[in-house]
């Protein structure tokens, strides 16, 4: 592995038992956030599919912040979600996040995630620029 690659975490429960990191910056300037979810601080953070949005996707910025990057330079989200009903939450939520930004974006409905407390979890890929280099 290249020591230009950097990598953050979050202190998530889920980090070191599977080997991940909460995102990766690679020397392009591209930056990879896992999936984030509406856990905070280890503990699962009440509320619908909206709250649960803004909960996941304010993890994952916060994971760019790490990098000093902001939502300005988000390119893609993915936005993976239980249940069809709770598109427009979601949708509102990514919106009122990232609309200025309108990265490419993917809703997709999967059957479930690790806690069925869950209903939403995110992924997010930012991009620092020609030539902006580490943080």
């Amino acid at each position: 592995m290249s020591n230009d690659v950097r990598r953050i975490g979050s202190g998530g429960p889920w980090e070191e038992a599977f080997g991940y990191s909460r995102a990766v910056e690679l020397p392009n300037g591209l930056v990879l956030v896992s999936g984030c979810t509406s856990v905070v601080n280890g503990t699962f953070a009440d509320g619908g599919p909206y709250d649960q949005a803004v909960n996941s996707f304010n993890a994952a910025l916060a994971a760019l912040k790490e990098f000093g990057l902001g939502s300005e330079h988000v390119v893609r989200t993915r936005m993976y979600i239980t249940h069809a009903r709770d598109v427009d939450e979601v949708g509102r939520a990514h919106k009122e996040l990232l609309g200025a930004v309108r990265p490419a974006a993917s809703m997709i409905i999967v059957s479930g995630f690790v806690d069925p407390r869950l209903v939403v979890e995110v992924e997010v890929e930012a991009y620092r620029g020609e030539g902006g280099g580490a943080a």
